[in-house]
């Protein structure tokens, strides 16, 4: 079961909300990127395999990984901006990525020639200079224009003589001229949007609670559109600076700063602890002729939200079906992330907020023992309340549908979207 677009009155798309969408599926293809980039810093880091007391040789190729690893979180710019200019063409292929590398690459150049310029740099010759950085929304800017460049130009047709140059070969020339007149644009509203962005991280780390709950609430209350990948993209790697690294995740993983973890640690109580227990109060709940077969989907998703980290097929088993347990997931998803800083918790995670990363991150995060006790409590918070409401409300939830006897859950766990789709009409039928 998938969410799909809201309609607008007259069964058209809402165009905005459908771009929104694209953009939100094409920053995944990035994003896939991270657990191999975590899972090799990490194994190259001083507690691992780059630990004093391990013989010289290991210690070696522990730093040749973790280089692996710290080359790409250095270098998720351009990942994002080749991953969205793909992910977000419709039918995008290698032109695309070419066209993005090169706008990117006159991009970060414009930005180096103009920082001089909009900049105040330092007095000392041989001091660093300051320079132009937007880090990943670069990437997230050249990807969308390079995949609307290429849309419109991929087939032109140009005169006999510059024909060579048309089609596709057509896209890295106009995106080489459009990222040129973004450049400079971008530089010189660069000061304001650095000012804003310092004041914006100030405003929220001066209450990471607050700012955690809330954004907790929307990124679970985001997911049935496909946008919380988007409000995930500013503060997972935009949004503050320490150590050279922006982001909560570059932060966590690659600078170790250890106010990190702010937008990250309270999703581990809710997908390893709380979201299970809510499974085990979806089969508890079920018709006694569907538990068996109810009982093998959550369980198994259950045990995938766990070890990965992987929520959706569990959240989408209620998602629609049952919305109000949604919006009480959510809200509580916000509540965890808001206890967890206020326990001063920080813990973070490459792919998801699973057990394999709450393991491989143990050792640079801050008392994540407590994130068991915490979890714990949540879970039994998400048993009771969940149980509660289903049975309170009649919730249709899996195995509890008045068609279920009729072969709603079938073909070894899979819902039937046409037995759905009969169940509402007969419902809409008899009201």
């Amino acid at each position: 079961m998938s969410a799909s677009a809201p309609q607008a009155v007259g069964g058209r798309d809402i165009k905005g909300l459908a771009v929104a969408q694209r953009l939100g599926r094409s920053l995944m293809l990035p994003i896939a990127a991270l657990p191999a980039a975590g899972l090799l810093l990490r194994l190259g880091q001083a507690d691992l395999l780059g630990k004093p007391t391990l013989p010289d040789w290991i210690q070696k190729v522990g730093a040749v990984i973790g280089a692996g690893g710290g080359a790409l979180f250095d270098n998720l710019p351009l990942l994002f901006a080749v991953g969205i200019a793909i992910g977000f063409a419709r039918r995008g292929d290698g032109s695309t990525a070419l066209a993005s590398v090169v706008g990117f690459v006159v991009l970060t150049s414009v930005f180096k020639a103009m920082s001089p310029f909009v900049l105040d740099q330092p007095t000392d010759p041989a001091a660093k200079p300051n320079l132009i950085d937007y880090r990943v929304l670069a990437g997230i800017v050249v990807g969308i224009v390079t995949a609307l460049l290429w849309q419109k130009f991929h087939r032109i047709k140009l005169p006999p003589y510059l024909a060579f140059f048309g089609g596709r070969r057509f896209v890295p020339i106009i995106t080489a001229g459009v990222m040129l007149v973004i450049g400079v644009l971008m530089s010189l509203i660069y000061p304001a949007f650095n000012s804003g962005l310092t004041h914006l991280g100030n405003a929220i780390t001066g209450s990471t609670v607050i700012g955690a709950f809330l954004y907790g609430t929307i990124n679970r209350l985001l997911i049935p559109f496909g946008l919380h990948h988007i409000i995930n993209s500013f503060l997972w790697f935009v949004f503050g600076n320490y150590g050279g690294q922006t982001g909560d995740i570059n932060r966590f993983i690659k600078a170790h700063d250890p106010s990190a973890g702010t937008f990250q640690a309270g999703f581990f109580p809710i997908f390893m602890f709380a979201l299970p227990a809510a499974a085990l109060a979806i089969w508890h709940t079920a018709k006694p002729s569907q538990k068996k077969i109810v009982g093998g989907i959550m369980l198994s998703a259950a045990l995938t939200a766990f070890i990965t980290g992987v929520t959706e097929p569990l959240e989408f088993s209620f998602m629609f079906v049952a919305w109000p347990l949604y919006l009480i997931h959510a809200v509580l998803t916000g509540l965890s992330l808001a206890v967890t800083n206020a326990l001063g918790i920080h813990l973070g995670f490459t792919f998801s907020a699973g057990g394999i990363d709450y393991a491989l991150n143990w050792g640079i995060s801050t008392r994540p023992w407590l994130m068991i006790p915490v979890g714990l409590v949540f879970a039994v918070i998400y048993y009771v309340v969940f149980r509660w409401v289903i049975t309170k409300w009649n919730l249709k939830t899996p195995g509890r549908d008045d068609d279920a006897e009729n072969g709603l859950v079938e073909n070894g766990g899979a819902v039937s979207d046409k037995a759905i789709a009969n169940s509402k009409v007969s419902k809409a039928d008899s009201a």
